[in-house]
């Protein structure tokens, strides 16, 4: 492909339509529901400046519930989990506890110190998610885009080297992710990222399948261009390859900030499949 086709497949900002809009709708979803939700932001999970987070809970500390950890997307460049709160009420809506994080940003980090900043936000929520009512041994994750990406690493990592379980991820949602990293390279996003051909072998989930089966649900949006969703269909292969049965969802009509506004609607089918793999819904 050419320069512009490659930005065209594999940057969403150049691929989607009236971006700055829907992330600005997602942000005013997001400050409403800061509003109105009982939650505790800006916990520190690590060091770094970007090591916080926002747990959104039932106010219960009892509850014992499952616990659903959201990163978000942004090309590990943009974006910060104030603009993501509106995936809280779903869950929170059944009973669950919700975790939403940020991470430092590229170009002040590489990805390398990305993916071991959300593996500490991981660490971080086993180890403390009980004082806010959340269940350490059901612990999901889900991401969009970037964040899609991070929880690919996240979910192929050897957790016993931090002390906990190896299955200590229960289930998970790649949506729209960056499952192969290697495109990045020839587009101007990475004039951000810094990625150069070794780590984004190393930082692409196609390379490696999650380390221990879960269920899983890889989502993309139908309107995607076909670059892009392709990534999320190499993944289903890798995952398949190594024994996984994920449910993949291509979702009709939707571009890829379609996908991340749709987790705010309970009734939409990919937040109700995530809601499904908590056993929080009946099947």
């Amino acid at each position: 492909m050419s320069g512009p086709e490659l930005e065209q497949h594999f940057n969403p900002r150049v691929a989607a339509t009236n971006v700055d809009e829907k992330i600005a709708a997602m942000g005013a979803r997001s400050e409403s529901v800061r509003a109105e939700y009982t939650h505790t932001a800006n916990l520190a999970y690590g060091s770094a400046p970007g090591e916080t987070l926002d747990v959104f809970h039932t106010g219960d500390a009892d509850a014992n519930a499952p616990v659903q950890l959201f990163i978000h997307g942004g090309y590990w460049r943009a974006m910060d989990k104030r603009n993501y709160s509106f995936v809280a009420p779903p869950f929170v809506d059944r009973g669950a506890v919700v975790v939403v994080i940020n991470y430092d940003l590229a170009p002040s980090v590489t990805l390398d110190e990305i993916v071991e900043e959300c593996a500490r936000s991981v660490i971080w929520t086993y180890r403390n998610i009980q004082r806010f009512g959340g269940d350490p041994s059901r612990i999901f994750l889900s991401g969009n885009s970037a964040g899609g990406h991070l929880v690919g690493m996240l979910i192929a990592r050897d957790w016993t080297d931090a002390g906990l379980p190896a299955d200590v991820i229960k289930g998970a949602a790649p949506l729209t992710g960056v499952m192969d990293c290697r495109p990045v390279l020839d587009i101007s996003v990475n004039e951000e990222v810094r990625l150069d051909p070794e780590m984004a072998e190393r930082q692409s989930p196609v390379e490696h399948p999650p380390r221990v089966a879960l269920p899983l649900i890889i989502a993309v949006g139908g309107a995607e261009p076909a670059g892009w969703v392709e990534l999320s269909r190499a993944y289903v292969r890798v995952c398949e390859k190594a024994g996984l049965k994920p449910r993949y969802m291509e979702m009709p009509g939707m571009d890829h900030f379609d996908i991340s506004a749709t987790l705010g609607d309970p009734e939409s089918l990919l937040t109700q499949a995530i809601i499904r793999q908590m056993g929080l819904l009946d099947e």
